[in-house]
């Protein structure tokens, strides 16, 4: 035991009064050995670095100094600077970006080996503390190994409360939406988004815990057992801290909270799960909006065109859109063919739809500006990101190896430390429980096991896939007394019964601190809970007082799906695709998983997709009496449709997925209106096909340059720009110089990539005015070529459910163009560029160049053909003068549009210019270590490259 252990175990063992003295370093186990039981070929990198907790000394270093604590950002160059790199890497340079992820640590390069102190004053003393050795590599990553399976449990706590405590802190809060009681109100923004979709009172938390062993079995009492040790592991941790304080993280009494968190009780991993949960695991909902859309549509165009209006934008199974699987159909939510056949259609009377007020009291100042505090607004912009990982993988006979290659991801935006952090942990099947033997990331106070890695000779990744899971219920409106309800009565008819609403509220109260000044006040959140969901709206159907109610079939079941991730962690479990997409199929979160081997790929969709009731829209609000087949409304239990019927595919030649449609057939949930004929994952597509082309095959390095390149593009000039300028030729050369010199600008920004990209690295991009005029012409760019046609109203009411363009790039999220009106635009002209075919014939003038496959260049479909084209030619009203007309138009007012209104300075960014600046990726503190911002990228926070040679 070493010195600091001894000390802490003494004054534990003073302040607690026990009678116990700290196991002796003999009684853990070996740690794991470098490469043990594994095949090789596996590579990581996880931005700014593992990170640590910081304690006070740390904290005034840096703040004084600028001196970084140790593991926080020996990660970040090799991160940033593959962005410079624009002509691609080689192989001998893949260690300068990415680290060795084998299991275990190298010779050499151990940085501590320790167990931790069998003292727990929070709770009866664990056995497994005694069962577990923690070493740390030079990059402080954590390599668990326990001579039992609890034993690890307890490493995994303990290891992650040394690394991540404050954040777990926030996290339980936030999941909870009390983390403004907790750190400010500078956070109130971040309770309201949780409490109006997942509110939950602490007694339902410990029944997701309760009622594992009754619903799964040995499984769920296994799962009982693991977390049971997790949380002993972190309140060992939170024991020895408060024991002498000196390693207290420093963001506590930087809050006034000196003495540190409160134990850790099982159900802050389950308030924790069901925030990530509630951000990337779901799909859906979004039905009273889809129902908006359509009203206004039937209000711009009459009731039969507006249907069909509203079909073009919905883009719920457009054949152009690009999907994982590329043959084959998996039909999901498809709905009716005839109209006229809907059962349960729960439209709104045209004009009465209210939102159900969340925020219901409010005292003393509620923050409407932002803090000036170091710890302001902690997730920032975390719960807008619901989607951003990517995913690039190419089959045995089209890899240089003849081994399958990936790289692959998860985008959950940038934080300081990462939201994320990685862990290594293994453990021998035992009576005890089954073996653990997995390397990779995961969110802490959740990380009982890896939820993104590798196993022995296997790896895995996801992407949010987001399909519809969550569905809008109409409840008829009552009074208890039998009297004629309202808009405003407070109960509903469920099953012949007049039932009054739960009320779930939530009061949040903070002081200023140090840490976020926000000024002292209190809310009020409240949500009104019905057997089929939360109330979201009211509104008058037919003449009749309803309200809407959101149900979502994993509420009440967040914590289920670690069943699943569980088996990925378990090397007897997992040996073939097969038995991995066994695995995938218990979790009931909305993700496209992705596995390799070194012979095999294979892509699952996972999620508990609901078995609606027969010939219902899913579209549209369904009447509640209309419920999922074989609903439970006390448990939230439903059928949910069998494994077969997912998206899944084995050995496709290769795989890709930014989020995209997953195959054909399978509908774009109700709030996704982005899956039409373009979607990022073009320009990934795009460079795999030419990498891979004829007899060509594609390396680890190759594969790595593929996704940088594609992390660059802007999928406007991409995808849209080409088509744009082909309509522009179709009138002649343009004559106004100004207009001429622009469009020359772009075409040749088109024509060598469409990148945003500062390869020299001096702050700014090298096609800097190129990139200028794309970002003021967008907007009104698509604003002439639709609002003529469809109205300001509905032009509006379509923006609101998918933006003209996304906003991650103000942001500093790094992601972007996940969803915009590039494939609208693109489906648009192309049918006008078709109608106009047989005028203008072999007419030049300024306009696009064709750029090469691998550097984007247009849209992809072939000789023109438009497969599923809308009901009308939106642009010019179908006429190509007239829509040339508005695009030249819309040029010219872009040309007037100054670079301050385009770029305002960005506070605290100093490494290039506002227009660098305004897309450069910002790593938001959480704690008081800041980075640099580092280069706009669109790419995975943690990443994985992937080639393995051998198996088991």
């Amino acid at each position: 035991m070493g010195r600091r252990q001894t000390a802490l175990a003494t004054a534990v063992v003073a302040i607690a009064g026990l009678a116990v003295s700290a196991a002796p370093a003999s009684s853990a186990p070996s740690p794991i050995g470098y490469q043990e039981g594994d095949a090789g070929g596996f590579r990581n990198i996880l931005p700014p670095g593992e990170g640590q907790n910081v304690n006070g000394a740390e904290a005034a270093n840096f703040l004084g100094g600028g001196n970084q604590p140790q593991f926080y950002d020996d990660q970040l160059h090799m991160y940033s600077d593959l962005v410079y790199q624009a002509g691609g890497i080689s192989e001998s340079q893949i260690d300068s970006f990415y680290k060795d992820a084998s299991f275990g640590v190298p010779p050499g390069e151990v940085e501590r080996t320790y167990t931790p102190l069998c003292i727990l004053p929070t709770a009866p003393p664990s056995d497994a503390c005694e069962q577990v050795v923690i070493e740390r590599d030079r990059f402080g990553v954590p390599h668990i190994t326990g001579s039992t399976r609890p034993g690890a449990m307890f490493g995994a706590g303990y290891a992650s409360a040394e690394d991540r405590l404050f954040f777990m802190d926030v996290l339980r809060h936030a999941g909870r939406a009390e983390l403004s009681s907790f750190a400010g109100g500078s956070n109130v923004e971040m309770d309201r988004d949780v409490w109006e979709s997942t509110p939950y009172n602490e007694s339902e938390l410990q029944q997701q815990y309760d009622l594992g062993d009754d619903i799964y079995g040995a499984d769920g009492a296994q799962l009982q057992r693991d977390v049971n040790a997790y949380v002993d592991g972190i309140n060992q941790y939170i024991a020895e801290i408060k024991a002498t304080l000196a390693d207290m993280p420093v963001e506590y009494p930087a809050l006034g909270q000196p003495l540190g968190p409160d134990p850790w009780k099982v159900t802050d991993v389950i308030a924790t799960a069901s925030l990530v949960a509630g951000i990337f695991g779901k799909g859906g909902g979004g039905e009273v909006d889809s129902a908006l859309v359509l009203e206004a549509a039937k209000k711009q165009f009459g009731n039969k065109q507006g249907k069909r209006v509203w079909a073009d934008f919905r883009s719920q199974n457009d054949p152009e859109a690009e999907t994982t699987v590329h043959s084959g159909a998996f039909p999901y939510a498809i709905g009716p063919k005839k109209a006229k056949k809907t059962k349960g259609l729960a439209l709104p009377d045209p004009g009465t739809t209210q939102e159900e007020p969340l925020v219901v009291s409010q005292s003393g100042f509620v923050p409407a500006a932002k803090s000036t505090g170091p710890l302001e607004s902690l997730l920032g912009g975390f719960g807008s990101m619901t989607a951003g990982s990517n995913a690039l993988m190419v089959s045995g006979p089209e890899s240089a190896s003849g081994h399958p290659i990936a790289v692959f991801g998860p985008q959950v935006s940038y934080f300081s430390p990462e939201i994320l952090m990685e862990q290594d942990v293994h453990a021998p099947a035992t009576d005890e429980g089954p073996a653990l033997s997995a390397r990779g990331a995961a969110f802490p106070g959740t990380n009982l096991y890896v939820q993104l890695g590798h196993g022995p000779d296997y790896a895995w990744s996801a992407t949010s896939a987001g399909q519809d899971m969550t569905d809008t219920f109409a409840v008829p409106l009552c009074e208890p007394d039998g009297s004629a309800p309202s808009l405003h009565s407070q109960s509903y008819v469920f099953r012949g019964q007049c039932l009054p609403f739960e009320v779930l509220e939530r009061e949040n109260c903070w002081e200023p601190t140090f840490a976020d000044d926000t000024a002292a006040g209190c809310e009020t959140l409240r949500a009104l809970r019905s057997k089929l969901g939360i109330v979201t709206h009211r509104t008058m159907i037919g003449g009749k007082p309803y309200a809407y109610t959101s149900l979502r079939d994993t509420y009440f079941h967040e914590v289920d799906s670690a069943l699943g991730f569980a088996d990925f962690n378990d090397p007897d479990k997992i040996n073939s695709p097969q038995s991995f997409m066994q695995a995938a199929c218990r979790i009931d979160y909305t993700f496209n998983w992705f596995y390799i081997d070194n012979q095999h790929i294979a892509y699952f969709n996972s999620g508990k997709n609901p078995v609606r009731a027969p010939k219902v829209d899913p579209n549209f609000p369904t009447m509640g009496d209309h419920e999922w087949q074989g609903f439970d409304p006390d448990l939230n239990e439903t059928d949910k449709t069998p494994c077969s019927e997912h998206p899944q595919v084995i050995d496709q030649q290769y795989l890709t997925s930014w989020n995209n449609k997953q195959a054909k057939k399978y509908s774009a949930a109700d709030g996704q209106y982005a899956f039409g004929p373009v979607y990022r994952v073009k320009p990934l597509d795009d460079r795999i096909q030419a990498g891979i082309a004829g007899s060509n095959t594609m390396t680890p390095a190759e594969l790595i340059s593929a996704m940088e390149d594609a992390g660059t593009v802007d999928l406007r000039g991409d995808a849209v720009l080409p088509l744009v300028f082909k309509v522009i030729r179709k009138g002649g050369a343009v004559r106004d110089p100004q207009l001429r010199h622009a469009i020359d600008v772009l075409t040749a920004w088109v024509s060598s990539g469409a990148h945003r990209r500062d390869a020299n690295g001096d702050g700014v991009y090298d096609d800097a005015e190129a990139v200028s005029l794309m970002d003021a012409w967008w907007r009104p760019l698509v604003t002439a070529e639709f609002q003529p046609t469809l109205g300001n109203g509905l032009f509006e009411a379509i923006e609101d459910v998918i933006p003209i363009d996304d906003g991650n790039r103000a942001d500093h999220l790094g992601s972007a163009f996940q969803g915009g009106w590039w494939g609208y635009m693109s489906k648009d002209l192309r049918t006008l560029l078709a109608k106009a075919k047989h005028k203008h014939k072999g007419h030049h003038g300024h306009g696009g160049g064709k750029a090469k496959p691998h550097r984007g260049g247009g849209a992809k479909h072939k000789k023109g053909k438009v497969k599923g084209r809308y009901s009308r030619i939106y642009c010019g009203g179908g006429k190509l003068r007239a829509c040339r007309d508005g695009i030249l138009g819309s040029l010219a007012q872009a040309l007037e549009t100054p670079q301050s209104e385009l770029y305002p300075p960005v506070e605290d960014c100093t490494e290039g210019n506002n227009q660098w600046c305004y897309d450069a990726i910002r790593f938001r503190p959480v704690g008081l270590i800041e980075q640099p911002f580092i280069p706009w990228i669109n790419r995975p926070t943690f990443q994985q490259v992937v080639e393995i040679f051998s198996h088991r």
